[in-house]
């Protein structure tokens, strides 16, 4: 199969191309790649001659997204109306990923989890944006695509939350480290979504919207104390827990963004819990775990 990945160079498309090298990969980015050129990107994908294209690129910087709206509309709404009129022109299959930050954050009870057929109400300009990009592709190709949601993303390489804990957590001597614990979610490996893609890639009469987050919920305070487990004495500062308001930042975070994987449970397929892919990815991106 011939697979074009947007965004390839990025940390999700690095971490694909990797675990689909059983395939034919094209690494689809910037300077040869411009999601926002229609007539150029059309062309490029013309000559791929592609039998799917793994929509990753995007703007995921949050809180620049806040404060550059234009940027963030042009690439994540019109970058992908323009990915899925390419891929509708050369008759590829889309997986074009998405983001919990689709959905308020605000969960009518607890505990919650956002399924598919929740509705969407985006609360940030960068989950406003991934959402009207969500319609065009869902619009312009609503038999032959796939909108994969995934949340709270770490992968070889980084940049990542993993990463940055990893690297403060190793300060000796400093004091205590702040984690908000007022947030929850599904922690997610690029590995883990690599994995669900491969079974959709399967699965060629799959469309529509598909969740595909690691199972179960944590706190990012949580995630860091679980880090700090499997690091052990590489990871020597202590932490404590703090709230979102002692962080303000330009884009609110969501209270509760965790997914439910509906769509992957009922065709028979579960994704791993966010403690055993965390362990399987620091043991491979830091060395031997701690026991």
């Amino acid at each position: 199969m011939r697979i074009v990945v947007t965004g390839g160079k990025g940390m999700l498309g690095r971490t694909l191309g990797k675990e689909l090298r059983e395939h034919e990969i094209i690494v689809a980015d910037l300077p040869e790649w411009d999601i926002t050129d229609d007539e150029g990107f059309a062309r490029r994908l013309g000559e791929a001659s592609p039998d799917v294209v793994i929509h990753c690129a995007a703007m995921t910087k949050v809180d620049d997204c806040e404060t550059n709206r234009d940027l963030a509309f042009r690439l994540n709404e019109e970058g992908s109306r323009n990915v899925a009129v390419a891929c509708k022109m050369c008759g590829a299959r889309l997986i074009a990923i998405s983001t919990d930050y689709v959905f308020s954050g605000d969960p009518p009870r607890e505990p919650w989890a956002w399924s598919e057929t929740d509705i969407p109400r985006p609360r940030t300009v960068y989950g406003a944006s991934k959402f009207a990009g969500e319609q065009m592709v869902q619009m312009l190709l609503p038999d032959d695509s796939v909108i994969l949601r995934i949340a709270w993303l770490y992968g070889a390489g980084g940049p990542s939350f993993i990463h940055t804990m990893a690297k403060l957590g190793a300060e000796r001597g400093a004091a205590p480290l702040k984690v908000v614990n007022d947030q929850r979610g599904n922690p997610t490996s690029a590995n883990a979504v690599s994995d669900a893609v491969k079974f959709i890639l399967g699965k060629p009469d799959v469309s529509g919207i598909v969740h595909a987050t690691c199972e179960e919920q944590a706190t990012w305070f949580e995630l860091a104390v679980e880090l700090k487990r499997l690091l052990g004495d590489r990871f020597p500062r202590a932490i404590v827990p703090c709230t979102t308001a002692e962080f303000p930042r330009p884009a609110p975070r969501p209270r509760n963004s965790a997914l439910k994987k509906s769509v992957l449970n009922l065709l028979g397929y579960r994704t791993p819990d966010w403690r055993t892919a965390l362990a399987g990815f620091v043991a491979a991106e830091f060395g031997e775990i701690s026991g």
